[in-house]
């Protein structure tokens, strides 16, 4: 199967983010290895716009076959877009057919090549449209509240007032931005991630950090400093 990692340059958030060193090496190093060492990835492209990035990225094992047109970084592309035109390229210069792909987010660092392979087992046995990655929510859903126009906090759901212990509550989940694997017609077709054959592959929270800045940075360099120290004992 066919990974593409999208990093694009010029983060506003975190300026130089996809080659920051993380515990050591750049950032979008740690996704391209957990790629490189699934059973089930036969093909590594990274796209990004951005020459630096590129040069890393090939230096961790990944192909940049083509640098991302500018239309396509801009901040409010889309990334799907992107993945479309590494298909369509692929397609009309290698004459290569993608029938199915997975996108990796280079700012999951945390995931590992076990988790990519339990994922693409859940697509294939599934026959899915999608597979997402999700981490379960913080809290119920019940418990989420919202600020009108008046400036009074109202709940978000039905039954907004009842008083229940977080048990009582079915559990919820929300997408943690690491696995998405695709069949790339039906994403064509429908330009949705959710589809009517959407799984999840459930990832436990030490492993769903979404590195947006400085904070998350900092935690995720703690918790695989905080692994490797226990790996040696």
């Amino acid at each position: 199967m066919l990974a593409i990692i999208p990093a694009r340059g010029g983060s506003k958030g975190l300026p130089g983010k996809n080659i920051r060193p993380l515990a050591g090496i750049p950032l979008i190093c740690h996704t391209i290895k957990s790629a490189l060492e699934s059973k089930n990835i036969t093909r590594v492209i990274v796209s990004t716009d951005d020459n630096d990035i590129a040069s890393v990225a090939r230096e961790c094992g990944a192909e940049v076959p083509f640098i991302r047109p500018v239309k396509l970084s801009k901040d409010n592309s889309m990334v799907m877009d992107t993945y479309f035109y590494i298909i369509e390229m692929l397609k009309k210069e290698k004459q290569v057919d993608t029938p199915y792909f997975i996108a990796l987010l280079p700012t999951a660092p945390l995931r590992v090549s076990e988790d990519i392979d339990a994922a693409i087992k859940i697509f294939e046995s599934n026959k899915a449209d999608s597979v997402i990655s999700v981490t379960e929510s913080e809290v119920p859903l019940e418990w989420y509240r919202k600020i009108d126009d008046h400036g009074i906090l109202t709940g978000c759901f039905p039954n907004e007032n009842a008083i229940n212990n977080r048990q009582d509550f079915k559990k919820s989940y929300v997408p943690n931005g690491a696995i998405y694997v695709f069949r790339t017609e039906r994403l064509r077709e429908t330009r949705r991630y959710y589809m009517d054959k959407t799984y999840p592959y459930i990832m436990p929270k030490n492993r769903s950090i979404d590195i947006d800045d400085i904070s998350d940075f900092e935690l995720a360099d703690l918790l695989i400093l905080r692994d490797e120290l226990l790996n040696k004992f």
